[in-house]
């Protein structure tokens, strides 16, 4: 009714107030209400309503008139956001339209293409963060478990101390260790003085030290030594790459560092790509965890595959397209040696089973540098190399009998190579070991995990005792046990 009977200019205030007024006393229900429009003398239009009686029940008081404009001014607030937010919404795909009838008139591939990567990194940024959460909501409920344990645990310390408040000492020879004196009894009734008195005993380190200082199970006596893999824990994420070039890719630590470097320092290469040059250097951990680099090496020559490391301040990688393997000396950015595999296979002749061109993969253990690779003459089987870290020349070989493109990767741990069975299997197993002292090779069953369900890379790191990986786009670490030599 009153947007019929608005027809001189209602766009003035005094005119929209009076409709207003004027459609409450109709719709309230002043049924008997009159309301006339009409030109005044001069020409302006007027609007007049009267009702027959001014206490008749069905007109609004003065309050609830009041509260009434209100309720109304509310919605229309309300409704005038609603259509802001449309009016944007609609500007957005009318502004992408255009972009899409623009690119398909002009370059319709090369838009195409261009609107392709960018859903795709739109896509991976979502399993990026799906992932992070699914790893957050994991590590909560793991605390969450953790603090309960160990409430119960305090909750029945505390009540076991009530029970036993002040106990006496007991005097009995069982209770008494070893080589030690049994303390003076508390005096409970002389609240004014109490001496104590306590005797040392020697203990053997290794009856203490059942566990590292991380928390982490070591290897047994001595723990720090040399052994056969028994263990490898859970992957500890530390750092997800930003863009689709880091689905995979190598990280490292020089566990031999060289100054001006320390234990920090860590290096990154993105390995996806037809020309990898660049170089990530973070002085820090905490740099590199979050994502700012101290320096960026640009390589003379390009790399190929996952399969670099650092040893004793150089960078060792294979030449793309190649079977060269190169020195680069990172402080002073130059190349120190390159050297040729005698009849390794490259660029895809004798990958691991996930590919990635991973023909060439250079390790370091406790002994120092080697290389993992086959040839024709080994008919695919893995090699192992022993190679000097200076001028790179072959020190030693080994042909073992595991066929190097059914394994997902390997690293060394004191001169023993293991193989991993699945890049991409979630529950994975160390299927493989080969002792180069003895020449022999052996079956194993250590879990192993693929969170991320693509490890591209898996490298040992013998000052930190760890496994580096990374599984697709992220760097775990593993922590692992050896056994007793």
């Amino acid at each position: 009714f009153c947007a019929r009977c608005c027809h001189c200019r209602p766009e003035m205030p005094a005119v929209q107030l009076l409709l207003l007024l004027a459609c409450l006393v109709w719709g309230v229900g002043a049924r008997t209400a009159q309301f006339r429009k009409a030109n005044d003398r001069s020409g302006r239009c007027q609007y007049t309503f009267s009702v027959a009686s001014p206490n008749e029940s069905s007109c609004l008081e003065q309050g609830q008139a009041m509260s009434a404009i209100q309720d109304l001014q509310r919605d229309s607030s309300e409704q005038r956001a609603a259509l802001e937010s449309t009016k944007a919404r609609l500007s957005y795909l009318e502004a992408l339209l255009h972009r899409l009838t623009l690119g398909q008139a002009a370059t319709p591939w090369d838009t195409q293409e261009g609107l392709q990567k960018e859903l795709e990194l739109a896509y991976s940024n979502l399993v990026r963060d799906k992932s992070a959460l699914e790893e957050e909501k994991r590590r909560l409920e793991a605390e969450n478990g953790d603090l309960a344990r160990r409430l119960e645990s305090s909750s029945e310390e505390v009540a076991s101390l009530r029970r036993g408040l002040c106990p006496q000492a007991r005097s009995t020879s069982e209770d008494v260790p070893p080589g030690s004196k049994e303390v003076s009894k508390w005096n409970l009734e002389n609240v004014d003085f109490q001496e104590l008195k306590s005797e040392l005993t020697e203990v053997p380190a290794s009856r203490i030290l059942k566990e590292s200082p991380s928390g982490q199970p070591r290897s047994e006596e001595g723990g720090t030594g040399c052994g056969e893999l028994i263990w490898v824990g859970e992957p500890v994420t530390l750092r997800t790459a930003e863009t689709l070039t880091g689905k995979y890719g190598v990280w490292m630590r020089d566990p031999q560092a060289a100054y001006p470097y320390t234990q920090e320092t860590t290096w990154r290469i993105d390995t996806v790509g037809t020309d990898i040059r660049q170089v990530f250097e973070y002085d820090l951990i905490s740099q590199f965890l979050q994502g700012y680099p101290s320096k960026v090496h640009v390589l003379p020559r390009p790399l190929e595959s996952t399969g670099a490391v650092v040893y004793q301040g150089s960078l060792y990688f294979q030449a793309a397209e190649s079977r060269t393997v190169i020195r680069y000396e990172l402080r002073t950015e130059t190349l120190k040696a390159e050297k040729e595999i005698p009849g390794a296979g490259y660029h895809g002749q004798f990958p691991y089973s996930w590919g990635g061109y991973t023909d060439i993969d250079l390790a370091v253990d406790e002994t120092g540098l080697w290389v993992i690779y086959s040839t024709e003459a080994a008919k695919g089987a893995i090699v192992l190399s022993k190679l000097n870290p200076e001028n790179l020349e072959l020190e030693q070989t080994w042909e073992t009998n595991i066929r190097k493109q059914s394994v997902a990767n390997a690293f060394i741990i004191c001169s023993t190579l293991y193989t991993i069975s699945s890049y991409s299997l979630p529950d994975a197993t160390v299927n493989f070991a080969y002792d180069t002292s003895t020449g022999s090779s052996k079956a194993l069953m250590v879990p192993f995990k693929n969170r991320y369900k693509y490890s591209s890379m898996i490298d040992y790191n013998p000052l930190e005792k760890k496994l580096f990986a990374w599984d697709n786009f992220n760097m775990v670490t593993y922590d692992i046990r050896l056994s007793q030599v």
